[in-house]
């Protein structure tokens, strides 16, 4: 079978123009998915360009204004047409009651361990008890300014001075910290204690007030002990019951001196009328 040149030369063609329509639909195909990723990436350069755009004219952020007139007002006029409710106030007043009875006799459990691990039970508790008792409202109390880190004996000393002008000593705190109020016990034996070689329940003690206050100390500037003031009132008034404004003592004498010597001073600077009776007690005995 012959076949001719012209067959070959035409089938040749047609191969050629099918390749080259191939190719052209495959450069359109390129062509078209370029066309689409270069017209998405401009819409969103778009999108990102408005978004920049609509966040530089938005309005700064503020905070509502909540402490306003017409806020408290309702406020409390919610607070004045609200119901009463007597059951649950009742209840939580005894409840209140319940507890503060609770941690009353807490207290006093504990305190009474202390004071039998110390040896205070019973005769000590009975003089500890009198050395706390509160002394009368009128006229001017001495108040001596002390601290657990001033010696033993001269602490003492004090104690035998100020029993005889009904005088306080008081402590800015406790040794070691409020939780821990054995040691401050002991000091207290120390001394109160009538023979400082006595041990146990039976020991006599000393009828002095020794008081723990730091707003007392506050009040009257106390930077430096021992120092004495003549306070009017009752300064044995426990401090979370009182406040700043409590009375305080017009002046305050600072030195390691006697008793009789600070009451001097303490005259000398114009509080004649408050120290009369405390010396005349320190000169009666």
């Amino acid at each position: 079978m012959r076949i001719s040149t012209r067959s070959i030369h035409s089938a040749c063609m047609g191969l050629l123009l099918g390749v080259a329509t191939a190719a052209l639909a495959q450069d359109s195909a390129r062509q078209s998915a370029t066309d689409q990723g270069q017209a998405s990436l401009d819409r969103l350069e778009a999108a990102v360009a408005r978004g920049r755009d609509e966040a530089v004219q938005l309005p700064d952020p503020k905070v509502p204004q909540i402490d306003s007139p017409a806020g408290r007002r309702r406020a409390f006029d919610g607070l004045r047409k609200r119901l009463p409710a007597p059951d649950m106030e009742t209840r939580a007043r005894a409840a209140q009651a319940r507890g503060e009875a609770g941690l009353a006799a807490e207290r006093e459990r504990q305190a009474k361990a202390l004071r039998q691990a110390l040896g205070l039970e019973p005769a000590e508790e009975l003089a500890l008890a009198k050395a706390t008792a509160a002394v009368t409202a009128t006229g001017w109390v001495p108040v001596l300014f002390v601290s657990s880190s001033m010696p033993i004996s001269t602490l003492r000393s004090y104690a035998v001075q100020l029993e005889k002008v009904r005088g306080v000593m008081v402590f800015r705190g406790v040794p070691g910290g409020l939780r821990k109020m054995g040691p401050m016990a002991k000091l207290t034996a120390q001394i109160l204690r009538l023979d400082p070689g006595c041990e146990g329940p039976n020991c006599v003690m000393r009828d002095v007030q020794l008081i723990i206050d730091p707003i007392v100390f506050r009040q009257h500037g106390i930077t430096q002990v021992p120092a004495l003031a003549m306070i009017p009132g009752d300064p044995t008034q426990a401090y979370c019951e009182r406040d700043d404004e409590s009375p305080r003592a017009a002046h305050v004498i600072f030195g390691d001196s006697a008793l009789s010597g600070l009451l001097d001073e303490y005259a000398r600077l114009g509080g004649k009328e408050e120290v009369s009776h405390a010396q005349a007690l320190l000169g009666a005995r």
